[in-house]
C-alpha cells in the first residue's frame, strides 16, 4: 500500500513537471469575448414570483437555485455516507455525510450548471437515473464527456462563452469564469473545471439578482477578471474544503483562500460549500469561519446546514 501510494505520488509529481508549460500556454490562448449559445424550455404553466428566490444547500456542492419561475441544480452528487468516488490516477475518496435530499426527491430540474466532471460533483448514480434529455451546460471537455452518456442537450463553455436561457418571458444567462483546480502544473492533470456566473433578469447588465458559484478553484490571477466583467455580484456560492490529493496537492480553496475570493470578488453575502463532505477535504468549515471573524466579515457570510434554505429578493440597483 505504501509503494502504490509513493508510485502515485512520483508519477504525478513528474507529470506536473511536465505540464507547466502546457499551463501556461492554456492560459494564454483564454479569449477575451466568449461565444453565445442559447436554451429554450417550455413555460410555465402558473404565475410566477419574480421578486424571490432560494437557494438549497444539499451537500458537497450541490444547491438546488429557485428563482424567477426557473429550477437549477448544481454539481450534482447524490451518494450516500460511505459512498466512494473516483478522482482519476486510481485515487478514491469516501464520501463522509449524508446527501439532505434522495435524488428520486429532486424536483423538475431546467438545468444543471456543472463546475466539472468528477464524481464528487456527477457522481455515478447521476449518471445512471439523470434524464438524458435535462440540459447541462459545463465546460467543454464535460460536455463531451455527457455526449458520450448519451446526454443530448449539453453546452460546453470555454471561459466568458455564455448560455441565454429563456422560460416564458423569464431570462436568465450562464456565463463561464476562470477556474483553475489546483496549481498551474496539477490543473493541467485534472479535469478543466468553471466558475459560473448567474444573471437573471432580462438585462444581464442590469440584472435583477447576480449569483457567482466558484467551482473547484483556487484564487490565481484571473480570478480578476470576474468583477472587472461582472460587478456587484449578489451572492457568491464558494466550493472549499482544502481538498488535497495523497493529503499533499491542493486543489480547492482552504479557509484563508474562501476569505481572499471574497475580498476579490465582493460579493454582497457568501455561502460556502464544498467542504466537510469527503475525506479528501481537509480543511473544516470552521477554518473558514474563523479567517472571516479575523477579516471582520461575519456579517457577510451565511452558513447553511445541508438542507437548509437561504431566501433573497430581486435587487434594486
Amino acid at each position: 500500500m505504501r509503494f502504490a501510494r509513493l508510485l502515485q505520488t512520483c508519477v504525478l509529481l513528474a507529470a506536473m513537471c511536465c505540464a507547466a508549460g502546457l499551463a501556461k500556454a492554456d492560459a494564454a490562448a483564454t479569449p477575451a469575448q466568449g461565444e453565445t449559445f442559447s436554451l429554450q424550455l417550455a413555460a410555465p404553466g402558473a404565475a410566477v414570483d419574480a421578486e424571490s428566490g432560494t437557494v438549497q444547500f444539499i451537500g458537497t456542492a450541490t444547491v438546488i437555485i429557485r428563482y424567477q419561475g426557473f429550477t437549477i441544480l448544481t454539481d450534482p452528487n447524490f451518494l450516500h455516507k460511505g459512498g466512494h468516488v473516483h478522482l482519476g490516477y486510481g485515487l478514491t475518496s469516501e464520501r463522509k455525510t449524508e446527501p439532505a435530499i434522495n435524488f428520486e426527491d429532486l424536483p423538475p430540474i431546467d438545468l444543471v450548471v456543472l463546475s466539472h466532471f468528477h464524481d464528487d460533483h456527477f457522481d455515478k448514480l447521476v449518471q445512471e437515473k439523470l434524464n438524458r434529455a435535462t440540459p447541462i451546460v459545463s465546460t467543454k471537455e464535460a460536455g463531451e464527456r455527457l455526449k458520450r452518456l448519451g446526454f443530448t442537450r449539453t453546452f460546453g463553455l470555454s471561459t466568458w462563452d455564455r448560455l441565454e436561457v429563456s422560460k416564458g418571458a423569464a431570462r436568465m444567462r450562464v456565463t463561464a469564469a476562470p477556474g483553475r483546480h489546483g496549481p498551474a502544473g496539477v490543473a493541467v492533470l485534472l479535469p478543466k473545471t468553471m466558475g459560473s456566473v448567474l444573471d437573471f433578469g432580462p438585462n444581464p447588465d442590469m440584472p435583477d439578482y447576480r449569483m457567482y458559484i466558484s467551482g473547484d478553484t483556487l484564487v490565481y490571477d484571473d480570478i480578476h477578471a470576474i468583477p472587472q466583467r461582472f460587478p456587484n455580484i449578489d451572492l457568491a456560492l464558494l466550493h472549499l474544503g482544502g481538498t488535497r490529493i495523497l493529503g499533499v496537492l491542493k486543489v480547492t480553496m482552504d479557509g484563508k483562500d474562501g476569505v481572499r475570493m471574497m475580498q476579490v470578488i465582493r460579493p454582497r453575502k457568501t455561502v460556502p460549500i464544498h467542504y466537510s463532505d469527503y475525506d479528501v477535504f481537509k480543511s473544516p468549515l470552521e477554518d473558514f469561519a474563523r479567517e472571516v471573524k479575523a477579516a471582520g466579515l461575519e456579517r457577510d457570510v451565511v452558513y447553511l446546514a445541508h438542507g437548509e434554505t437561504y431566501a433573497f429578493r430581486r435587487v434594486q440597483r
